[in-house]
């Protein structure tokens, strides 16, 4: 396969598609407000999360599942308007699709129209697969989201590796079959064994994005504070740190404390 990189000024779905058709790997991150999103759309990373994640890394919380789908909207609002070339697709929040695909439909439509976004993701396979079609049939570009699936955290009762066992690497990769033949445009592949995520790769013709699935995905997706090193109690097999910001940013921070008690900030320079 070609591994040349093609420039693309606005990524779109297609371009995704194109991507994994000539062998170039898909980068994506997270992010959840302006100033980030910025900072990750200038680096051309080509699709921007805005995950239900911010449930965790901005609010606080233990889990995927308190986030609502105003606060996904609002964090979706401020990433869009900083992004120039990135797709940005968000995540359709817990409670928001699972029990009637009506109102997966209504979720998809407010995030769509009010915050400008360009994609929705879901967790999930044929259990879904109503809400899934409803979505697609309104013109609202899916990405699926399969393996270790953070909204189902309580049902698996652990965040460890997913689809180890036969039975379930195959309803997996029956999952991901019927996700594409849905109309899915990409799916990611969360915390299953390499050697599975190279087998649903290899057997749909649309890009995986592993997270925690090994080299074989078509891309890899990240959370930014994770990769920043931003956080620190985290520390799964498949994170590379390529910062460490919370040792950085608490040594900037106390050097400030000290300045100000020592009154040497503000100096005669800083001042007018």
């Amino acid at each position: 396969m070609s591994t040349a990189k093609k420039e693309y000024k606005r990524v779109t779905v297609k371009s995704l598609v194109d991507m994994k058709k000539h062998g170039e790997k898909i980068s994506m991150l997270t992010a959840y407000d302006y100033s980030m999103a910025k900072i990750v759309d200038s680096a051309n990373v080509d699709v921007i999360l805005v995950g239900d994640s911010a449930s965790n890394v901005m609010a606080g919380h233990e889990t995927t599942l308190p986030i609502t789908l105003d606060q996904m909207i609002y964090h979706a609002t401020s990433v869009i308007r900083a992004v120039e070339r990135a797709l940005v697709v968000v995540d359709i929040p817990f409670g928001s699709y699972q029990s009637d695909p009506k109102e997966a439909l209504r979720s998809a439509i407010r995030i769509m129209k009010e915050s400008g976004a360009h994609a929705v993701k879901l967790e999930g396979g044929v259990e879904i697969k109503e809400s899934v079609k409803r979505i697609l049939n309104a013109g609202i570009p899916v990405m699926g989201h399969l393996g270790l699936t953070p909204q189902s955290i309580y049902k698996f009762g652990t965040y460890t590796v997913r689809a180890k066992e036969e039975e379930e690497a195959k309803k997996l990769i029956e999952d991901a079959k019927l996700l594409e033949k849905l109309g899915c445009f990409a799916i990611v592949l969360e915390k299953i064994p390499a050697a599975l995520t190279k087998k649903v790769s290899e057997s749909i013709s649309i890009p995986t994005i592993g997270i925690g699935g090994g080299k074989h995905a078509d891309g890899q997706v990240l959370v930014i504070h994770d990769l920043l090193g931003m956080t620190h109690e985290f520390n799964p097999r498949f994170l590379r740190r390529y910062m460490n910001l919370y040792e950085e940013m608490g040594s900037a921070i106390s050097q400030y404390v000290t300045d100000v008690k020592s009154q040497d900030f503000p100096n005669d320079d800083e001042q007018y």
